[in-house]
């Protein structure tokens, strides 16, 4: 079994690497709040988000795959210049406020294994993170991202290390118990913006990009295309029902441990981790805590370079992490911007689940426009030629823009409702 992990390493694409960089600290934080707050009672919303997920990040990588460019430069050929610039300032902004969150949640966790300072270990994360996109080409750095998915595996281990009602699991699954209550509906609209995240567009987009520059072919015959775009949804469609089954076996652990022990909040995954301490053992602890540190090292990368292929490609400058450093500058200088302010961020007073929420509220007001963008997109000839999105993909697309705006309502009127 273990000779074939590097060869299945060797066919996992940019759909794994995509979906496991959704299972960040900051969302590991979302999903355990959700089971300790609701028990089993949300465990049905990974599943339900799971064909919109699916059908929108497929969407994404086509359109990389067959036009060989990014997200942010097909926009810029059909959307209005200020429009993009806009949106792409947003995801910026959200980008590092998640960037911040992530950092010192890895920094507390590596505190509760040895010690320390947890700001030092911020600063190292930082930089580490900085220097592997920096110095570390592509070709390099996407089997390190690929072996760090493993890690994910780590919360599937520690459900099975306590006790799990598994018959309420399964019949809150199949059977939602809705409450009508603001909590309720708040908690369901961040476990939607932890899951459908615009950073994700443009990184599995810019990765298909990136694959083709490896290949040093171009964009291939139409034969070339179909094989690859079959490769494209097979690693899709794993990335994401990975992505979703992981961020199910974490909400019902925090349901079976958390929950039954009456702890109901939770505002970050270092606080969960150490709240699982006393009560699922060493074991579980050390598991959760080491997820966090290597989800931290993989999501990181994925939102610091997400921002500068978004603007790289916006503003026309060259890009791309298999490019030396002095062929990229500014494309660099924008990864390693948006991870040093990130890592500074945590030593000012602002507070990280605080600024999350805003980097939510951020992230749902530029997901909308731009999925909406990415399926006028798919559906174009102009833009695809023969490749254009199917039925299924299409409705289940569409279908993700109609609950992602949703979700941003829902916001906007939580948001209204504590200000005034």
């Amino acid at each position: 079994m273990l000779k074939r992990i590097p060869s299945f390493l060797r066919h996992v694409g940019p759909g794994v690497v995509t979906g496991a960089a959704d299972d960040d600290p900051s969302g590991i934080a979302t999903y355990t709040q959700a089971g300790a707050q609701f028990g089993t009672g949300l465990v049905w919303t990974v599943f339900l988000s799971l064909p919109f997920m699916i059908a929108i990040q497929l969407v994404s990588a086509r359109i990389g795959r067959v036009t060989g460019k990014g997200v942010a430069a097909n926009l810029l050929e059909h959307t209005p210049r200020s429009f993009l610039m806009a949106m792409v300032a947003l995801l910026v902004m959200a980008n590092t406020i998640n960037i911040a969150a992530d950092i010192s949640a890895m920094g507390e966790a590596l505190q509760l294994v040895v010690g320390g300072g947890e700001h030092f270990h911020s600063v190292v994360f930082g930089v580490i993170t900085v220097l592997l996109q920096v110095f570390v080409p592509y070709r390099k750095l996407a089997p390190i991202l690929k072996w760090l998915t493993l890690f994910l595996f780590a919360y599937v281990i520690a459900v099975f290390l306590v006790q799990v009602p598994w018959g309420l699991v399964l019949y809150d699954l199949v059977i939602p118990k809705l409450q009508w209550t603001s909590d309720y509906w708040m908690m369901i609209v961040a476990l939607l913006g932890t899951t459908i995240s615009p950073y994700l567009f443009f990184w599995q987009a810019s990765q298909e990009v990136e694959e083709l520059r490896l290949k040093g072919a171009g964009q291939g015959t139409e034969a070339q295309i179909r094989r690859d775009l079959r490769r494209v949804k097979r690693d899709t469609y794993i990335g994401m029902f990975f992505s979703n089954a992981i961020a199910f076996f974490i909400m019902v652990l925090g349901a079976a441990v958390l929950y039954t022990a009456g702890i109901r909040d939770i505002t970050s995954a270092a606080q969960a981790a150490q709240a699982l301490r006393p009560l699922a053992g060493e074991f579980a602890f050390a598991l959760f805590a080491s997820g966090i540190i290597a989800t931290g090292m993989l999501a990181v990368p994925v939102l610091a370079s997400s921002a500068a292929y978004a603007v790289a490609e916006a503003i026309g400058w060259p890009e791309g992490l298999e490019r030396r450093w002095f062929e990229a500058k500014r494309f660099y200088a924008i990864i390693t911007l948006a991870t040093l302010v990130g890592t500074g961020l945590d030593f000012t007073p602002i507070d990280p689940m605080k600024a999350l929420y805003w980097s939510a509220v951020i992230n749902g007001v530029v997901a909308v426009p731009i999925m909406v963008g990415l399926m006028l997109l798919a559906g174009k000839k102009s833009v695809m030629g023969r490749f254009t999105s199917g039925f299924k993909t299409t409705w289940f697309g569409w279908g993700g823009v109609a609950v992602m705006a949703f979700a941003v309502l829902m916001m906007f009127q939580d948001l209204v409702r504590q200000l005034f």
